[in-house]
């Protein structure tokens, strides 16, 4: 389905900032642009409603009807149920609540299965209960490829595996890991499974419910929102786990993994996504669907316009003797966040291309585990260019033309 990038872009406030004007954003991967629907909400929360909400007068219910809003809305988009999604400062401080719950849960000896192809602030957390005793197996990447074999997660499955930590897709690798048939081996194995989704959602959310997690993370900063870390947590595991919370809000499941109070208006703004997500369909497919499938809908026709882009990029960078694709060099395989290990170093690279007008990122992106193991010089780093569905082709000539001229 084609895209009207004109619409799209429009959402943006900053494609219409003069102070970005001929800057091509290829850096998505780092935090996406926000759009006007989030920024609506925002302004009208710190403007009419930033009082302390649930309370009987009128700004106060209102503040709190609109994060209970932002709840339910995006929970239904992801396929799951509001008491089982929650918000919290970042991902990483979700996972690291998260990973006080499972510390206090598990027994000296059980294990936590992680991955080398992990964003290190998303594994981090995990892997520091071996502190408490619990043993930690690591599921590494192919050297060359990066890939993630499931027949090499089965070797690492007994009765000792409480939780399989993995991500949907790796902030360097970018390729797709099959989330479903993970689970489905886990949980036969008896373990619960975490999927850090940080990496992935900015290409459109996913159905958490069909594919079957019993944790989802992903970081409404890179999803077009404020900066909140967005947590699926399914009834049964969050009611096993210890709570977290203030003794007093233990018995409400959103309640029970957020120690710190929540950030009212950035919540309260959450729900402009949904927005957002709600004026895509309208404007490009139309016709009356639920929530759910809506989300499903727009996550397609967005992945389908991100591939259609990423391919030429993915072709252009492999025929290069002197550049090393990280992950699929098939863009149907993986997310538009492309890692290029160079003859130079990353940094150096992305500050050329500053200079003629493309925004992207250099060095190792808190995946130093992965880029180690496939033998990319941590000094040196990589070459990120990430994008999402506002990105046009246009954008991406800029970018191949930039890249002709300096490699």
């Amino acid at each position: 389905m084609h895209i009207d990038s004109e619409w799209v872009r429009a959402q943006f406030p900053a494609f219409a900032e003069p102070s970005l004007q001929g800057q091509a954003f290829f850096e998505n991967a780092g935090g996406s642009y926000t759009c006007q629907q989030v920024i609506d909400r925002l302004h009208r929360f710190y403007t009419q409603r930033k009082v302390q909400p649930y309370g009987a007068y009128a700004a106060s219910r209102m503040g709190g009807e609109e994060m209970d809003e932002a709840r339910s809305r995006m929970a239904a988009i992801l396929g799951v149920m509001p008491e089982e999604l929650s918000f919290g400062p970042s991902t990483t401080q979700n996972a690291y609540v998260l990973a006080q719950a499972f510390g206090q849960m598990m027994q000296p000896g059980e294990a936590i299965i992680v991955t080398n192809q992990d964003h290190e602030a998303n594994t981090g957390p995990w892997r520091r209960l071996a502190e408490r005793g619990i043993e930690i197996r690591e599921w590494q990447v192919d050297p060359e490829t990066g890939h993630l074999d499931p027949a090499a997660l089965e070797k690492l499955l007994d009765e000792k595996v409480r939780l399989v930590c993995f991500p949907h897709c790796s902030n360097v690798v970018g390729e797709i890991n099959p989330v479903t048939e993970i689970t489905a081996l886990a949980h036969a194995a008896g373990a619960f499974v975490c999927v850090d989704g940080v990496s992935y959602a900015p290409h459109g959310f996913a159905n958490v419910g069909d594919l079957g997690p019993d944790i989802y993370l992903f970081s409404a900063y890179k999803t077009y929102g404020p900066h909140q870390g967005i947590m699926v947590i399914r009834r049964a595991l969050a009611q096993l786990l210890p709570n977290q919370a203030h003794h007093f809000n233990g018995d409400v499941l959103y309640k029970r993994f957020t120690p710190a109070g929540p950030d009212h208006a950035q919540i309260a703004a959450s729900a402009g996504m949904a927005d957002y997500i709600d004026a895509f369909h309208a404007h490009h497919i139309g016709g009356a669907a639920e929530a759910t499938a809506r989300g499903i809908a727009v996550h397609d026709a967005m992945r389908a316009h991100e591939t259609a882009l990423l391919q030429p990029l993915l072709d252009a960078m492999s025929a290069r003797n002197s550049v090393r694709v990280i992950g699929p060099t098939n863009a149907d395989e993986r997310a538009p966040t492309v890692a290029l290990a160079l003859d130079r170093s990353g940094v150096e690279m992305a500050q050329a291309l500053a200079e003629r007008g493309i925004m992207a990122g250099g060095g190792t992106f808190y995946a130093g585990r992965a880029l180690s193991a496939m033998g990319v010089d941590q000094e040196q780093g990589v070459l990120r260019l990430s994008f999402t569905h506002y990105t046009t082709k246009a954008e991406m000539d800029k970018l191949l033309n930039a890249l002709d001229d300096l490699l």
